[in-house]
């Protein structure tokens, strides 16, 4: 999808719940700013979700408009920044589980090499992988 010197590249994009499940799921070019693609993603967060993500989407924009929404951001703050916002460092800590469902759809070879080079084919077999998650979560459950 992006081209750079070490050839495509792809970011996946996920908002995901307490659990680790996924909700929400987006790919972007490799070169491609992260904090642009989370204001399309944000439209499910609602009335007091916490939405906690690193510093790459730390911006006025994205915390404005989960503030309108009666949301907030607990996001680490860029060290560049004027006014060093304050976070919640204990909070900020369960955003492991971000990390823990990459590592999960890692584990599916057509996601972990990307067999597809089309963007919506590579999409649709993310989405089949957390598929699978969300199975083997509520498989568990009962």
């Amino acid at each position: 999808m992006g081209r750079s010197r070490g050839g495509l590249t792809t970011k996946i994009h996920a908002l995901v719940d307490a659990c680790g499940l996924p909700i929400c799921l987006k790919i972007t070019e490799g070169q491609a700013h992260d904090g642009r693609s989370a204001q399309d993603m944000i439209d499910t967060v609602e009335r007091g979700d916490v939405l906690l993500a690193d510093r790459a989407y730390d911006s006025n924009a994205l915390r404005q408009t989960l503030a309108a929404r009666g949301a907030t951001a607990n996001v680490k703050p860029m060290p560049n920044r004027v006014v060093a916002l304050r976070f919640n460092r204990q909070l900020y800590r369960k955003r492991n589980l971000v990390e823990r469902f990459f590592n999960k759809i890692k584990h599916y070879r057509a996601v972990a090499t990307r067999y597809d080079k089309r963007d919506d084919n590579f999409l649709a077999a993310i989405k089949l992988a957390s598929i699978r998650i969300w199975l083997r979560f509520n498989e568990s459950m009962t």
